[in-house]
């Protein structure tokens, strides 16, 4: 198997993320020490959560050597871009959001800036070989690769020359394919291209609480979606004015 492990959306939500690369290497250990081939990154690491430092830390020193696999693909989502070029705050959804990021900011490290300014695609969307598959890693969609979104129902773009696209942003996680009129009378005359959403670490909107991300086989083509469960009560207790507290309390229902 040929597995990469897909994260997005971890929101400064430290103790999400831990879950999550606990449950990683828990499945590894339970599956023969069955390999990671890598981890791709689909943004959105920072803000609204209270440890985006320690966040970005962890993902920097920590995250591949646990895992025992290389980033081999990380962009910018729209919380990186607000936060560290200091435009299109008008974008955002809300005021709250809005002092959010301006919050966040402000506490963000020399050294967690240089990360996310050296380390990822500051666009918001890259193009890769994975296993001889054409793959799009985008944060939103390819209309608007930061701030858009793809859903079942509209995938916003063209993606007919690609095998596989990865989004996040929404926070809803989807796995389904769109086939696309093709030439190829083997494939009859329908190419598939394959949409994964791995949902979100740390800020879940699908009335699930728990920590979510994907794992991919690029062999069989087939992704899991995976949900694990981790101290909630520890995230929402992290909040102290700075943030509203509308973000802590949400973590609850996953809303």
């Amino acid at each position: 198997m040929s597995r990469y492990i897909i994260l997005s959306d971890i929101h400064g939500n430290m103790p999400a993320l831990v879950a999550v690369v606990r449950d990683i290497c828990d499945r590894r250990r339970g599956n023969g020490r069955e390999q990671i081939k890598g981890i791709i990154l689909l943004g959105d690491l920072i803000d609204y959560g209270m440890q985006s430092n320690e966040v970005v830390g962890f993902i920097r020193d920590e995250l591949e050597q646990q895992v025992g696999a290389s980033v081999v693909m990380s962009v910018w989502g729209n919380h990186e871009h607000v936060c560290l070029t200091g435009r299109d705050y008008d974008r955002l959804s809300s005021e709250r959001t809005v002092a959010s990021a301006k919050y966040t900011a402000s506490i963000l490290t020399g050294e967690t800036r240089t990360y996310l300014e050296s380390q990822m695609e500051r666009s918001g969307s890259a193009e890769t070989m994975i296993d001889n598959k054409r793959v799009f890693v985008v944060h939103g969609s390819r209309q608007d690769p930061l701030f858009g979104g793809i859903f079942p129902e509209d995938v916003h773009g063209n993606y007919d020359s690609y095998d596989v696209v990865f989004s996040g942003h929404t926070h809803f996680p989807h796995s389904f394919a769109r086939f696309y009129p093709c030439d190829d009378d083997r494939l009859r005359r329908k190419k598939p291209t394959v949409f994964v959403n791995p949902g979100s670490v740390g800020q879940p909107r699908n009335r699930n609480p728990f920590a979510q991300y994907a794992v991919w086989d690029s062999e069989s083509g087939q992704t899991e979606l995976c949900a694990v469960q981790y101290d909630i009560e520890k995230a929402m207790s992290m909040y102290h004015g700075e943030v509203d507290d509308f973000y802590g309390v949400r973590l609850q229902y996953g809303v």
